[in-house]
């Protein structure tokens, strides 16, 4: 059992190949241990008879059924430092609720690899009220502002997340500026987590998704997009979107 972290967003990763892992998946379980170890979820890496690996994504209190993006980079850093041999070529290709992703690990220093994840196609896109909803994997809520550093994240993300529009299954909240140099600043709020992160990959790609194709109307783009303590890089092109950004081995932690 190891602790990840991918841009900020930290996880409890857990080999589960040929083990009982059902005490694990209780939702106590999960957040004695994302409580434990200061994680933001915990992550099953199982057998496949479809791909290398499947990935099993549980937020703190339990929740699960979503896609993590930056658990999708960790959980592939974390299949490499097990010894886990792609089928294809560089590539791996692992499932997560939201479908099959491939993922390849770009370089490795030490114990950081650079990871670029092909995510699922952004779904659902429509206006409301002063944002837009879409869902990359996880549902998202994207509101544009002058300035993200004068936003109370935790009382206007909880407010949205709880909000009649988005119940019963609820939303994760992004607030999002852009800057001069064509880039984007996101903070968000992560329901599961309730309380906001310190980088959300599925946000990042709604956001970016978002700034450009709805809001700028662009067919193609590529994103840098800055989260509280690291950069992420979203791209959209006919081959699809992915998010690259680095994810990071702490150490083993507490069982």
């Amino acid at each position: 059992m190891f602790k990840y972290s991918g841009a900020g967003n930290t996880f409890v990763v857990l080999d589960g190949r040929g083990k009982d892992v059902s005490s694990y998946r209780l939702p106590e379980t999960v957040r004695d241990l994302c409580r434990e170890n200061g994680t933001d979820g915990l992550m099953i890496l199982l057998e496949s008879e479809k791909s290398d690996f499947r990935m099993e994504f549980f937020n703190p209190d339990g929740s699960t059924g979503m896609m993590c993006g930056n658990g999708g980079r960790c959980i592939t850093a974390f299949a490499a430092g097990l010894g886990i041999r792609p089928e294809s070529e560089g590539e791996y290709r692992f499932e997560a609720p939201d479908g099959i992703h491939s993922a390849r690990i770009l370089s490795t220093d030490g114990e950081v690899s650079m990871v670029r994840l092909k995510m699922a196609g952004p779904d659902g896109l429509r206006k409301v009220g002063d944002g837009w909803f879409i869902d990359t994997g996880t549902r998202h809520f994207v509101r544009f502002e002058n300035d993200v550093e004068a936003v109370d994240v935790e009382r206007e993300g909880k407010e949205i997340r709880w909000s009649k529009e988005f119940s019963p299954e609820g939303v994760n909240v992004n607030f999002v500026q852009r800057m001069p140099d064509g880039s984007i600043t996101l903070r968000t709020f992560e329901k599961g987590v309730e309380r906001e992160t310190l980088a959300c990959g599925t946000g990042a790609v709604a956001s970016a998704f978002v700034t450009h194709r709805a809001e700028g109307g662009q067919t193609f783009f590529s994103s840098r997009v800055h989260a509280r303590v690291a950069d992420l890089l979203v791209e959209h092109s006919c081959e699809g979107t992915f998010l690259t950004g680095p994810a990071q081995c702490l150490g083993e932690c507490g069982k």
